[in-house]
């Protein structure tokens, strides 16, 4: 049966109607009052006083920056960085967004950003720009009455109405979140109930007030834009000259309400008895001050603070503290173990050349058998080594995952992993392990970069040094190896050690590692390029595996 097509909500085509309906007018309009002369006299006399464009742009940033503050006055757990970064990438979404698109990102990015539930962040976002729209709309009843003579007023009262309920509403949801019951008894709940609407009766003042001094320095913009054109505007008409726009923005097409904010402002300037040609001059040049903030500060907001609006890229600066290290077993066991897939030339030989102990104790060998189809297995036993199968190939990640599960298993002082195919030789278990041993390290790499290379092939060389570079740049960490198949784990760090996906294991277990605190150290190792077989790491494949992996291993919780 053949699905019916999806009707768009009638709000959302009434409200879009209204918007092309306000764009044709607004470009009719423009056509008409707009002047080359003015406009190149208004951009000449802003290049005459860069400080005072800076100082108004500067307000224009507070206006911002007391709105940060008032949403985190009122849902305390935003940090205050988030709130400034998700006002300033909605900010950038309207302007580069049709529609007003750039409101719903003020929610997604907290949603994307924290850990704060949805409903509480589109709660007092609806609250605060609630407040926001009707401060200004009785700002510039107060500012500038003339502006609201006419037809202006059968929309004005009750435009202000509903923002008020639909604040309201916000509020209320804001309240009864912060008054659940949690089977608390009647004495202590209408006590939490009395907190609550006192520090609520505080708080919303507090927030109109401060959306209303935000509106104020926002006017700054328009009204120097004014002044270095010869326009002696009051900071009330400013103000109202504002108001104006922002209303006029609730219906826009265009990004950034281009045409129907220039419309709007010039429309406004010329009630107030500015020339037509010098009013649209004002309103297009502030417009365009205005997109420029919003360009740049916005596209920093999107990734800073961090984690970034896109997710983290990198390990935050401050990472958790070294985790307490339990004291070792002194007779507990080194294991090493193996992964193997169709390794039978070489299996036999990695574990005939592990020696018996390592740093006085005893060395145990766990080879896991990736689905071997040749007789990888079967060598692996013959050397001495404990062979654990895998049902099937199921690759290098999820092999070594279950070789750290299987050597935690045994108890052991140091666990240490080793690639295969004799490109490391196993003689240098004993520098790779002794970090971890002595108790300076929890996670230990053998570098190859800081070592003895015997033969590597150019690309690979490269390629290498490359990913190297990319792994110290999302550590943070002077990492000179990041692909090395040589590596020890302290017994907890070996414990607490995910690989989030099955096709490798190098740089996500280094991002986990670092990320819990546990201490990393290199140490120098020998290198020589496998004589038999072939390597399973092919360039386009391995980065089609392995970027997405690490981006969800730095966004993991």
């Amino acid at each position: 049966m053949p699905i019916p097509p999806r009707k768009r909500p009638l709000t959302a085509l009434v409200r879009r109607g209204i918007g092309l309906i306000v764009l044709v007018v607004a470009v009719t309009y423009l056509t008409r009052i707009a002047s080359g002369e003015d406009l190149v006299a208004g951009l000449r006399a802003l290049l005459s006083d860069p400080a005072g464009v800076g100082a108004a742009l500067l307000a224009y940033a507070c206006a911002f920056g007391l709105r940060a503050w008032s949403w985190r006055l009122v849902l305390p757990a935003l940090p205050i960085g988030q709130a400034w970064a998700a006002l300033h990438v909605s900010l950038l979404g309207n302007h580069v967004l049709p529609f007003r698109l750039g409101e719903a990102l003020r929610v997604t990015s907290v949603t994307r950003r924290t850990d704060l539930p949805a409903g509480p962040v589109i709660a007092s976002t609806v609250t605060l720009r609630s407040a926001d729209l009707l401060s200004v709309a009785l700002l510039a009843a107060v500012a500038a009455p003339g502006l609201l003579s006419g037809p202006a007023v059968a929309w004005f009262w009750p435009m202000v109405c509903v923002l008020g309920v639909v604040m309201l509403a916000g509020l209320i949801f804001l309240v009864r979140g912060t008054t659940g019951d949690g089977g608390r008894s009647a004495t202590v709940r209408r006590a939490s109930v009395g907190r609550v609407t006192v520090r609520w009766a505080v708080v919303m003042p507090v927030a109109l007030a401060a959306a209303v001094a935000a509106w104020t320095l926002e006017a700054a913009v328009v009204y120097e834009v004014a002044r270095l054109a010869g326009i002696a505007l009051s900071p009330g008409e400013a103000v109202a000259v504002t108001a104006v726009t922002i209303a006029a923005q609730t219906v826009a097409v265009t990004p950034g309400g281009f045409g129907s904010y220039e419309a709007a402002a010039a429309a406004a300037l010329t009630a107030l008895g500015v020339a037509p040609g010098p009013a649209f001059a004002v309103a297009l040049i502030t417009h365009a001050l205005k997109t420029a903030y919003s360009l740049a500060v916005g596209g920093v907001a999107l990734a800073l603070p961090q984690p970034g609006y896109f997710g983290r890229f990198r390990l935050p600066r401050r990472l958790p503290s070294r985790p307490e290290p339990a004291p070792a077993d002194p007779e507990a066991p080194v294991v090493a173990f193996i992964p193997v897939f169709d390794e039978e030339q070489t299996i036999g030989t990695v574990v005939s050349r592990l020696p018996s102990t390592v740093g006085g104790r005893k060395l145990h060998v766990i080879v896991v058998d990736d689905g071997s189809t040749d007789a990888s297995a079967a060598r692996a036993a013959q050397a001495g080594a404990t062979v654990i199968p895998q049902p099937r190939n199921l690759g290098l990640g999820a092999a070594v995952r279950l070789g750290l599960s299987e050597a935690v298993r045994l108890s052991p002082a140091a666990v240490v992993y080793l690639d295969a195919d004799l490109e490391y030789f196993p003689e240098d278990i004993e520098r790779v392990a002794a970090p971890i041993l002595s108790g300076r390290a929890d996670y230990v790499v053998g570098s190859r970069f800081a070592g003895e290379i015997e033969r590597m092939l150019a690309h690979r060389r490269f390629g290498n040094q490359v990913l190297t570079r990319w792994v110290r740049w999302m550590t943070r960490h002077e990492i000179t190896d990041g692909q090395s198949g040589y590596r020890a784990f302290s017994p907890a760090a070996a414990r607490d050690a995910e690989v989030i996906h099955d096709y490798n294991y190098a740089q996500v277990l280094t991002l986990d590692l670092l990320a819990k605190g546990y201490v990393y150290q290199e140490v120098p190792i020998r290198y020589a390029f496998r004589a038999t077989g072939e390597s399973f790491v092919k360039l386009g494949r391995y980065l089609r595996m392995v970027i997405p992996a690490t981006y969800r291993e730095l966004n993991s919780p």
